[in-house]
């Protein structure tokens, strides 16, 4: 009885040994499922109804094609999703450089490296609220500093937010210069871990800083490139607090995003069938862009 109750021991000890790795995983596991998987399923059941509110009361009907017919004839769906498209390529190109750049600046900094990098990271600190109406200001027709500048300059002021040829890219400006910090935060810690004694080592065979950046530097900092190229186009994607601030969309439709869109479809229309619809659009844009965007850095790789 001892060596079967021993048996049976050792059987049940090394059975939690083999399945403690899953055990342990439950609590995580169930969290991801309340606050991912069953909010995503909501939606697509959202996505699929439409909704009417009656007395007080919110009343759900399963009509897919409803929201589809609204999807098919929305007239300013279209001009969002370029707008979007436009504003995370540009947006996110420009920020990418920037960062790098300003990483790259600051390692070769040799004193004042903390104070450099604490003011480049500004930007990052002020609210959305503040930047709206500060850069609101920096734009204004009349008294703006860019116009003040221009006039200085003898040239004729320019409407930055009111003209759809230039609204666009001002927004686009405005979110570069709040989102080029966080960029150079994640470089500037990829920079500053490169071996100093690789760095030494091609110096002393007589390679010029270009080279040793070009050949070298930007090779080890590829993975770092990626990653943060990849939170850089999630965050661009989701933009709306520039664009509500400084233009809530216009002129027109001039600077009209999908998730502006989105927002006035919920909030505004209580449009809720629809809305989540336009969310699952986003969605599979990020992950569209996402999957061109790897498979150009996985070519880029393998030269």
């Amino acid at each position: 009885m001892d060596r079967g109750g021993l048996r049976m021991n050792h059987r049940q000890e090394s059975f939690f040994d083999r399945t403690f790795a899953y055990w342990s995983l439950l609590p995580a596991v169930f969290v991801f499922v309340v606050l991912s998987v069953y909010p995503m399923l909501n939606l697509l059941v959202m996505s699929l109804s439409t909704f009417r509110f009656e007395g007080g009361a919110e009343h759900m009907s399963f009509d897919p094609l409803a929201n589809f017919r609204q999807f098919a004839a929305d007239p300013l769906l279209r001009p969002a999703i370029i707008n979007t498209f436009i504003f995370v390529i540009v947006s996110v190109a420009l920020v990418m450089v920037i960062g790098l750049w300003l990483a790259l600046l600051a390692a070769r900094v040799t004193r004042g490296k903390g104070l450099l990098r604490t003011l480049i990271i500004l930007p990052i600190l002020v609210p959305p609220v503040a930047i709206g109406s500060m850069w609101r200001l920096i734009y204004n027709y009349e008294f703006g500093v860019i116009n003040q500048a221009l006039g200085a300059l003898g040239l004729d002021p320019v409407n930055w937010l009111g003209d759809s040829r230039f609204a666009l890219l001002s927004v686009i400006l405005v979110d570069v210069w709040h989102w080029a910090p966080f960029i150079f935060l994640i470089l500037f810690a990829a920079v500053e871990g490169i071996p100093s004694d690789v760095l030494e080592a091609a110096h002393i065979d007589g390679a010029t800083q270009g080279q040793v950046t070009r050949y070298i530097m930007l090779p080890m900092l590829l993975p770092a490139i990626i990653v943060a190229f990849t939170f850089r186009s999630i965050l661009a994607f989701k933009a709306f607090d520039e664009v509500f601030l400084l233009t809530s969309g216009g002129p027109g439709t001039a600077t009209e995003l999908v998730s502006l869109h989105l927002y006035k479809t919920f909030f505004v229309q209580n449009n809720l069938g629809y809305g989540a619809m336009l969310s699952i659009v986003v969605i599979l844009m990020v992950v569209s862009f996402l999957l061109v965007s790897r498979r150009a850095t996985a070519a880029v790789e393998r030269q």
